[in-house]
C-alpha cells in the first residue's frame, strides 16, 4: 500500500490513552497515517505515577516510550504545539503554530484539567495546580523557600499532592477536604476514618468539612479562610479539587458535548460526528466521565478496533481500585457502597493496626457483590473476581477478609484455578486469565517479565501483578514444568540454589558472588539477598569489607533510621530480665543523648533520635556496660520474651526466663529471610503469647510444647503444635533444625507462618522433617546451627572498635563531628518526639 492510499488518523492530545491508542493502532494495521500533536514540551508519560517524580526519577524515566518510538513506527509527532481549531467541513485542524492537517478520522484524547474553585486569591503567588511535570517542577522549586503547606482535595491526586510537599520537606502539611470524609468516591467513612488516622502517623493534618472561601496575604499566599471564619496559615497551596473535561475544542467544532461538560459519544466512542472519535477523560459516555486509566486504555482499543473492521462496543467499566496512598493500601471493588437491606454487610475494623475490611453480599449469602480494604489490599484481586465472575462465596465468607480457619486453605494463589478463562485479570490491558495461561502453555513464557511482554499484562498501574504470578505458577505446574523462583536478572538461581552454591564455593562476598555466580552490576534486589545468605552461612561481621554496600539501608548503618533522620537504638535483653545497674545505665545514656525511650512489645527498651554521628559513642558505653546489639535492624532473631515462670509466678512449672535467655544467647544474631521472633511461658496461661511467635515454648508438667510458625504481625497466625512434652535439650535440638530448614527453604521476606502456609504437605511433612529427620539433613543441620553459634560476633561492638567501620558513622564527611542540622524535634508527655509527628 502507498503513502498516498494510507488512511489519515490524527490524534489532538499525547496523554497516556493517547498514547495507547497509537500502540493499539498500529499494532492492528500498517495502512494508517498517524500525526499525534501534543500540548506539553515532552512525549507522552505516566501521569499515574507522577508522585515518582519526587523519589528521584525523571521526566525519562516516567516515559512511556524512547525518543526515537513515534519515527520508529513512521507517526509524525508535534510537540508543544497544541491544536487550537477543528475544521470539520475541510477536515482539517490547524495548530498554534499555524499546521494545517487535513485527516480522515480525528481522534480527540485532550484528557481533562485541574478543576480550580473560584474564589478571592486563587491567582496569588504560591498557589498551584497538581497535574503535569511542569507543574511538579513550579512545586518542587516554590517548596524550597516554604515551611508550611496545604493541598485543597482529599481524593486520589489530593493525597499524592500531600506525599509530594512531604517529600519535598515540608514538614506542616494539611489535607482540606469539602466532603465529610478522604476518598469519598472510593471508601466509606469508616475507612476514611482508618486512613486519616494513618495519614496522622505521617505527619498529615487533615481538615474534613472544610470549604476555602478565600486565599489570604498580599501578593503572596498566607492563609487560607474557611467558610467558619477560621484560619489556616500555610506558606503554599496546592489545588487537586477535581477535574474538568477538556472540551473546549469540541464546543468551538459544533460537537455535542454534556450539560456538565465531557464529549458525548456513543458505544464506539464516536462523537456526533462519525469521523470523529474522544477516548479518555474528555469523552461522555452514558453520562458519565471516566477519571481513570484503564477505561481509558478500553476506549483506546474500542476505536483502533473500529478503524481496522473490527466491531467492538464500550459497555461501561468496572471502577475497582487498588491504590497505595502514602504508603497506605486503599481499595475499593464492586459495589462499594450498597447497604442493607439491599445487601447483607460485614466489616472487621482494627485500629491498632489501622485496617478496615468491609464486605456487602447478597442477602441470599451466595454472592459477593462489593467491599473497601483500608490499611491491607492483599486480599484485592481474588475479591474483585470473586465479584466480577460471580463465584460462589464459602459458607463462612469473613474468610474472605481474615483468612480462613484452615491453615491449608491460605496458601498464596489459591483460588486463580477456579477462575473461568475469561476471568479479567488485567483491566488496563484488557488481558484475561486464559490470554496468560495461553502464554505460559503455548508462547513459553515463564517469568513474568515474559508475560509481560508477551500480553502487555501488568503494564499499566501494576495492581494485577500478584495474581498475574500466580496463574504463571499454576499453568506451569499443570504443564509439569519445574518452577524456578529466580532472585533476578542478575542471578539465574533461585534463592535455595544460590545458598547451595554460596555453601560450595565457600564465597564470602556480595563482589564475589556476583563474579563467580551472576552477571552485571547487581540491583537492589539481589544485593541485600545475597548479604542475608552470606551471613546466614558465616554469621561474618555483615560490614566486613565487600558487603557494607550491599546491605539493606537500616543494616548499613546497624539501627533503624526513624522519621526525621535519627535513628533507633536497641540493646538485647535477654529474655527480658535486666538488673537495676544495667537499667541505670539505659536511663543515663538516654539522658546524656536526649533520646526518647519506650518498652517495646517484645520486652526490651527502644532508645530513638540518635544523630549518626553519635551512635558509636552511645554503642561504647552500653558494650561497656554488658549489653550488645539487639539485632532490631535485622532480618535476624529479634527477642525471646518470657513470663517470669517459677521463679516468682505461683503459676509457674518451669523457670521460663532462664529458658528464654539460653534460647535468646543460642540464636542471637541468627539471620534469616526474615526476622524472627519467639516467646516462653511457664504454663498454659500463656503470659509470653508464645503461640503468637515465629516458634514459642509453652511449659508442661512433663516438659516443654514446641510451637512454630506463628505471626502477630498484619497477618496473625496462631503457631501450631510442632512436639509435646520435650526435654529442654531435645526443644533446642528441634529448633535448631526448624530453624535451618527455614533458612534453606524460604523465600526472601518470607515470614516462618507464610513459608509454612506454602509448603506442600503442612505442618505434617514440617514434623517429619524435624522430627523423623525424613530427609536425612538433621545431624548436619545441628552441626551448622552449632557452626553459627560459635561464629557469633556483636556487630556493634565490631564496629566501635574497628576505626575503619566507625568512620561511616559521620553526617558530614568533612566535618565528622558536626550533627545533621534538619533535624528538629517535638515535645510529647516530657520527652521529645520527630518534629513532624502530631
Amino acid at each position: 500500500m502507498t503513502e498516498e492510499s494510507k488512511t489519515s488518523v490524527v490524534v489532538i492530545g499525547n496523554g497516556m490513552v493517547s498514547h495507547k491508542f497509537c500502540e493499539k493502532l498500529i499494532a492492528k494495521s500498517s495502512s494508517f497515517d498517524i500525526v499525534v500533536f501534543g500540548e506539553e514540551k515532552r512525549r507522552a508519560y505516566d501521569r499515574v505515577h507522577l508522585s515518582e517524580y519526587f523519589n528521584g526519577k525523571n521526566a525519562d524515566d516516567l516515559s512511556l516510550c524512547s525518543a526515537n518510538w513515534y519515527a520508529d513506527n513512521n507517526i509524525t509527532l508535534h510537540l508543544n504545539d497544541p491544536v487550537t481549531e477543528i475544521d470539520r467541513i475541510y477536515k482539517t485542524v490547524q495548530s498554534s503554530k499555524g499546521l494545517i492537517v487535513d485527516y480522515d478520522y480525528l481522534v480527540l484524547a485532550t484528557g481533562s484539567s485541574p478543576f480550580v474553585p473560584d474564589i478571592p486569591g486563587i491567582n496569588k503567588e504560591g498557589v498551584f495546580v497538581y497535574r503535569t511535570i511542569d507543574d511538579l517542577d513550579l512545586i518542587a522549586a516554590y517548596a524550597t523557600k516554604a515551611q508550611s503547606g496545604a493541598v485543597m482535595g482529599g481524593g486520589l491526586l489530593g493525597l499524592e499532592a500531600a506525599k509530594a510537599l512531604i517529600d519535598l520537606g515540608i514538614t506542616e502539611t494539611h489535607v482540606i477536604e469539602y466532603a465529610p470524609r478522604l476518598m469519598p468516591r472510593q471508601i466509606d467513612s469508616a475507612g476514611s476514618n482508618i486512613l486519616q488516622s494513618k495519614l496522622k502517623e505521617l505527619g498529615l493534618t487533615t481538615h474534613l468539612n472544610k470549604s476555602t472561601t478565600a486565599i489570604a496575604g498580599d501578593e503572596r499566599i498566607e492563609a487560607l479562610t474557611f467558610n467558619d471564619d477560621t484560619q489556616l496559615p500555610v506558606d503554599m497551596l496546592v489545588i487537586s479539587a477535581g477535574i474538568r473535561p477538556r472540551d473546549e475544542l469540541a464546543r468551538q467544532a459544533g460537537l455535542e458535548v454534556g450539560p456538565r461538560g465531557g464529549i458525548v459519544v456513543n458505544d464506539t466512542m464516536q462523537t456526533s460526528d462519525p469521523s470523529v472519535f474522544a477516548i479518555g477523560e474528555c469523552a461522555l459516555h452514558n453520562n458519565m466521565i471516566y477519571g481513570l486509566i484503564a477505561p481509558g486504555y478500553e476506549m483506546a482499543e474500542i476505536v483502533a478496533a473500529n478503524l481496522c473492521g473490527q466491531a467492538k462496543a464500550f459497555a461501561g467499566f468496572d471502577m475497582s481500585t487498588k491504590l497505595k496512598l502514602i504508603g497506605v493500601d486503599v481499595a475499593s471493588y464492586g459495589d462499594a457502597f450498597i447497604t442493607e437491606p439491599e445487601c447483607r454487610t460485614i466489616s472487621f475494623e482494627d485500629t491498632h493496626k489501622g485496617t478496615y475490611k468491609r464486605i456487602n453480599i447478597s442477602n441470599d449469602g451466595k454472592y459477593l457483590l462489593g467491599g473497601i480494604l483500608v490499611g491491607d489490599a492483599s486480599a484485592y484481586n481474588m475479591l474483585l473476581q470473586t465479584v466480577n465472575n460471580k463465584i460462589v462465596l464459602p459458607p463462612d465468607p469473613e474468610e474472605l477478609v481474615i483468612g480462613a480457619r484452615n491453615r491449608s486453605a491460605q496458601a498464596e494463589g489459591s483460588g486463580v484455578a477456579a477462575l473461568p478463562d475469561d476471568a479479567l485479570i488485567c483491566s488496563c490491558e484488557s488481558v484475561n486469565k486464559g490470554t496468560i495461561c495461553s502464554a505460559v502453555t503455548e508462547h513459553h513464557c515463564e517469568s513474568v517479565d515474559a508475560i509481560k511482554k508477551c500480553t502487555k499484562a501488568g503494564t499499566g498501574c501494576g495492581g494485577c501483578m500478584p495474581m498475574i504470578k500466580d496463574l504463571m505458577v499454576h499453568t506451569m505446574k499443570q504443564n509439569g514444568k519445574y518452577i524456578r523462583n529466580v532472585v533476578c536478572e542478575h542471578f539465574n538461581f533461585s534463592r535455595q540454589e544460590l545458598y547451595d552454591l554460596i555453601k560450595i564455593h565457600h564465597i564470602r562476598s556480595y563482589d564475589e558472588a556476583l563474579d563467580h555466580l551472576g552477571k552485571g552490576d547487581g540491583c537492589e534486589v539481589c544485593k541485600p539477598l545475597v548479604s542475608s545468605l552470606l551471613a546466614s552461612l558465616w554469621n561474618d561481621m555483615i560490614l566486613k569489607k565487600g558487603n557494607d554496600t550491599a546491605q539493606d539501608s537500616n543494616d548499613r548503618f546497624l539501627a533503624n533510621i526513624q522519621k526525621g533522620g535519627t535513628y533507633s537504638v536497641v540493646p538485647r535483653i535477654p529474655g527480658g530480665e535486666i538488673t537495676p545497674q544495667k537499667l541505670m545505665v539505659i536511663g543515663r545514656v538516654a539522658e546524656k543523648y536526649n533520646l526518647y525511650t519506650k518498652i517495646t512489645g517484645g520486652q526490651r527498651i527502644d532508645m530513638f533520635g540518635a544523630h549518626l554521628s553519635d551512635l558509636p559513642l552511645i554503642w561504647e558505653e552500653l558494650i561497656a556496660a554488658g549489653f550488645e546489639s539487639g539485632h532490631a535492624y535485622g532480618k535476624a532473631l529479634r527477642t525471646v520474651k518470657s513470663c517470669v515462670g517459677s521463679t516468682w509466678c505461683r503459676f509457674g512449672l518451669h523457670d521460663s526466663v532462664s529458658f528464654a535467655i539460653q534460647i535468646e544467647e543460642r540464636y542471637r544474631g541468627l539471620r534469616a529471610p526474615h526476622k524472627i521472633k519467639s516467646a516462653v511461658s511457664g504454663c498454659i496461661r500463656e503470659c509470653a503469647e508464645a503461640q503468637s511467635k515465629d516458634f514459642g515454648i509453652i511449659a508442661t508438667e512433663k516438659g516443654w510444647n514446641l510451637y512454630v510458625c506463628g505471626n502477630g504481625g498484619s497477618k496473625p497466625q496462631h503457631a501450631l503444635l510442632l512436639a509435646a512434652d520435650i526435654d529442654s535439650e531435645t526443644c533446642i535440638r528441634y529448633i535448631d533444625r526448624f530453624l535451618m530448614f527455614y533458612i534453606r527453604t524460604a523465600d526472601p521476606l518470607t515470614r516462618t507462618a507464610t513459608w509454612l502456609n506454602k509448603m506442600d504437605g503442612g505442618m505434617d511433612y514440617l514434623r517429619n522433617v524435624v522430627i523423623n529427620d525424613s530427609l536425612g539433613m538433621a545431624g548436619q543441620w545441628e552441626e551448622e546451627m552449632q557452626e553459627l553459634v560459635n561464629a557469633y560476633q556483636c556487630e556493634w561492638k565490631v564496629a566501635v572498635e574497628t576505626p575503619e567501620i566507625r568512620k561511616r558513622f559521620t553526617h558530614f564527611v568533612n566535618a565528622p563531628g558536626e550533627k545533621d542540622p534538619s533535624v528538629a524535634f517535638n515535645e510529647m508527655r516530657n520527652q521529645k518526639v520527630a518534629a513532624d509527628w502530631k
